[in-house]
């Protein structure tokens, strides 16, 4: 009897846990039905959610190679791929971003910053192939340029994964262009409504196949 008492408490504490999970994930298991509204949480205890913030480009798809227009001018064209942003959350004013590679480190935790910007006017709804709309600040990046910086890693067994970060926020921010990302990171703190990101890949010139099971 005793057992069959453990038995039932344990199976109720995973269905439980179950539960928990599903929820802080915003929905059911793909698949499962739900009566929720989209993007919510699947119930009408709503459950945990954040709007599904979305970056489009033509330019290359989320996690393909980068074409050599949108590369270091040594590379290439040194173009700023042109954004569509949409599922905007209601009170956004304007867009901060950040393009950074992520496989380098210099001198520390810091990665190479290829551009940053922010006070990028939100009723854009993203911004033309090789322009930021009117209004919109340029921080410098590593190279102390105030402008884009295609991506350039050297050839090699591998890709390095450029990124970029969007960040919606419900105000412009007080920035001079020589602010650095940790004045950027810290200007945005209680000002973000929701984040999205969009990944490229790049290496120059030919590079040997990676080893066997190794990771492009």
């Amino acid at each position: 009897m005793r057992s069959r008492i453990l038995s039932s408490a344990l199976a109720l504490m995973m269905v439980a846990a179950f539960a928990f999970e599903v929820a802080a994930q915003g929905g059911p298991p793909a698949g499962a039905q739900g009566g929720g509204r989209p993007g919510g949480g699947g119930g009408r205890g709503g459950g945990f959610s954040l709007p599904p913030l979305l970056m489009e480009t033509d330019a290359y798809p989320d996690g393909g190679i980068v074409p050599p227009k949108y590369v270091s001018a040594n590379n290439g064209g040194n173009v700023l791929p042109g954004f569509k942003v949409s599922n905007i959350p209601a009170g956004t004013v304007s867009f901060a971003v950040i393009f950074h590679d992520l496989d380098v480190a210099i001198g520390g935790p810091g990665d190479v910053l290829h551009m940053m910007a922010w006070n990028i006017p939100s009723s854009a709804n993203g911004w033309p192939e090789g322009k930021l709309p009117d209004g919109s600040v340029y921080g410098t990046n590593t190279m102390r340029q105030a402008a884009y910086m295609g991506p350039g890693a050297p050839a090699g067994p591998r890709y390095h994964h450029y990124v970029f970060e969007l960040y919606a926020l419900n105000s412009n921010l007080d920035l001079p262009p020589t602010a650095t990302r940790d004045d950027l990171l810290k200007a945005m703190t209680g000002k973000t409504t929701a984040k999205a990101a969009y990944v490229g890949r790049y290496r120059s010139g030919e590079a040997p196949a990676p080893p066997a099971g190794g990771r492009q």
